[in-house]
């Protein structure tokens, strides 16, 4: 799912769109569209998208993208039908691209469109504290509440039966039956996304959402990174505790049971039923099997298969980790 809530300034004609990114026409393509920018598995045939690391040689084999920005090392794992737009750094690249596509993504400021929930339509059907603000383009259930002193801001899908506790910020989220957000969390801001570029760090654009599906909780002082490309996606019946932190991109499956201060940097994927006991720590761009029982203060720094315990820096097999430490 793309995000529905920030305007997409496409189509461009490819000529365009590379004079604009400052981008280097090589091969001289002239005025076919491009109608939008998204990775590797969902693009189409009007599309756009990039490959920076052979760790996604098999998604890049498969895509349906028109365009892919890429390095001249990477370009044969891609389909011959894929015209391939050679670069130097292909992070900085897609950003200033995908800026040029989704403009509004790149700043977070505080939403002016905001006011107080009593001069909303939610005042009869949402039960409320004080100093409640609701954006604009927002959607609430029915028997919801919401705590002293948050914020909904613009672009929120909010379901049935949930409950969102005090001082907590909500942006370019869509959270569906029975969850619970306690005190404190910040959901759908913007990431940690941004590349040295010289003289000054690239900001890169988030157009992705935060998706937290039913029964899920989220403990108090938690913050969910919406998505740069793709989306952040928390699982049905999972339950984080107090002090998360997960990046954009971060996919977590269901029935997950993850204890306070792990944190979990970008596009890192985890199955279901998983695992994680308090303050370990999870490398970007890794694949978590189902069935993980991650150690309380591991570092994980590589994927982990199915039906795996884990424990130590780096993680190791529980058995091994004993055994080394009796």
């Amino acid at each position: 799912m793309n995000n529905p809530f920030f305007k997409n300034n496409g189509p461009f004609k490819i000529d365009k769109l590379l004079k604009l990114s400052g981008l280097e026409n090589v091969n001289n393509y002239k005025s076919i569209k491009v109608h939008n920018i998204k990775d590797l598995s969902t693009s189409t045939s009007k599309d756009i998208t990039f490959l920076h690391s052979k760790k996604y040689s098999n998604l890049s084999s498969k895509t349906k993208a028109l365009f892919c920005i890429t390095t001249e090392s990477l370009k044969n794992f891609l389909p011959n039908k894929c015209n391939k737009i050679i670069v130097d750094n292909v992070l900085i690249a897609t950003a200033k691209i995908t800026k040029l596509f989704y403009p509004e993504s790149v700043t977070d400021d505080f939403d002016i469109t905001s006011k107080d929930i009593k001069n909303t339509s939610f005042k009869k059907k949402v039960k409320f504290g004080k100093n409640v603000l609701i954006g604009k383009n927002v959607k609430i259930g029915k028997n919801c509440s919401i705590g002293h002193n948050s914020i909904i801001e613009k672009n929120v899908i909010i379901g049935n039966n949930c409950s969102i506790g005090s001082n907590v910020i909500i942006r370019n989220s869509i959270i569906n039956n029975n969850v619970h957000i306690l005190d404190g969390c910040v959901i759908g801001k913007k990431g940690f996304g941004f590349f040295p570029d010289k003289k000054y760090n690239y900001r890169y654009p988030q157009i992705g959402l935060v998706i937290i599906n039913d029964n899920a909780e989220i403990g108090c002082g938690s913050t969910i990174d919406r998505g740069s490309m793709s989306n952040t996606i928390i699982g049905k019946n999972t339950y984080l505790d107090n002090q998360i932190h997960i990046a954009h991109n971060v996919k977590i499956g269901d029935n997950c049971i993850i204890a306070g201060q792990v944190g979990f940097a970008g596009s890192s994927t985890l199955g279901n039923h998983v695992m994680i006991g308090g303050q370990a720590g999870v490398s970007g761009h890794l694949k978590i099997g189902n069935n993980v029982q991650i150690g309380g203060g591991s570092g994980v720094i590589k994927d982990i298969p199915n039906n795996s315990k884990v424990m130590g820096y780096p993680a190791k097999s529980l058995k091994n980790f004993i055994r080394e430490n009796k």
